[in-house]
């Protein structure tokens, strides 16, 4: 088995604010691209399956399957166990595991699926072929990432646009790559992978509600989260910046005629039989 080397920061840890974020997605809402793939006796890996949200969508979708969700941090995991078992689920469980260095045999999972992941690692084509290791003959690595570039809002707004300036200062300085989301395709080709579908999907923040959810997690990431105390421990922004932000996400998510979309790279790529 290859040893594990991660090399980047996780850059948002695990506060509230991120939890909020992570807690609200779904199969349907993060994932819908690999849907219409899945068959009930599937045997699926999910990698950075943080609070087990998608994971256990997942599960209910292969009943006559397996799920196992991985992720690096064994608190989290905790709280993946938790929502499986307030669901009911039997054909799911859980482990601690890093994306460079899987633990499962070659030609494992009929499908081997990361969300939010490769953003984060410090070698995203290594870990592509980790996942592509551990795929059966014939079966699917389904990867989505969002591309912080390629965000966009209205109204127009000096103060976001220096929060997303800072977060990819941020996220890069970490060891990561914020603008992934356009970057699967060729990563997925430097992996090894020959039969590659390409596409995007979005999430959109418009109406009063979703404003105000998807505004104050990210204000109260800003200033609250470990991604707050990096940006500072770096030499990114002071406090006082980070606060000036954070009242900017606010007042955007005031504002009646506020839009925002988050654009995503998906990549489904087929392991050759």
């Amino acid at each position: 088995m290859p040893e594990a080397r991660e090399t980047a920061v996780y850059t948002h840890g695990h506060h509230e604010s991120v939890l909020r974020s992570h807690t609200w997605r779904t199969a349907e809402n993060s994932a819908a691209y690999l849907l219409v793939a899945l068959r009930p006796h599937m045997r699926i890996l999910d990698i950075g399956c943080g609070p087990g949200t998608i994971t256990a969508d997942l599960a209910a979708l292969v009943p006559d399957g397996h799920v196992t969700g991985v992720d690096r941090e064994p608190e989290i995991l905790e709280r993946a166990r938790q929502v499986a078992g307030e669901r009911g689920l039997t054909n799911v469980d859980f482990a601690v595991g890093d994306v460079h260095a899987l633990d499962h045999p070659d030609d494992t999972f009929c499908v081997v699926h990361a969300h939010q992941v490769l953003q984060h690692v410090g070698d995203p084509v290594r870990a592509l072929r980790e996942m592509r290791r551990v795929t059966a003959p014939g079966g699917l690595v389904a990867v989505r990432d969002s591309d912080y570039a390629a965000m966009t809002w209205y109204p127009a707004s000096p103060g976001m646009d220096g929060w997303l300036a800072l977060y990819r200062r941020v996220a890069r300085a970490n060891g990561g790559e914020p603008d992934a989301g356009r970057r699967l395709k060729s990563w997925a080709l430097a992996a090894g992978f020959t039969d590659v579908t390409a596409g995007s999907g979005t999430w959109t923040f418009s109406t009063a509600a979703e404003r105000s959810w998807w505004s104050g997690l990210w204000a109260d990431r800003t200033v609250a989260s470990a991604y707050a105390g990096r940006a500072v421990e770096g030499g990114h922004a002071t406090r006082e910046e980070l606060r000036e932000v954070a009242a900017a996400w606010r007042e955007w998510g005031a504002r009646e005629d506020g839009w925002f979309s988050v654009l995503h790279g998906e990549v489904l790529c087929r392991k050759e039989a």
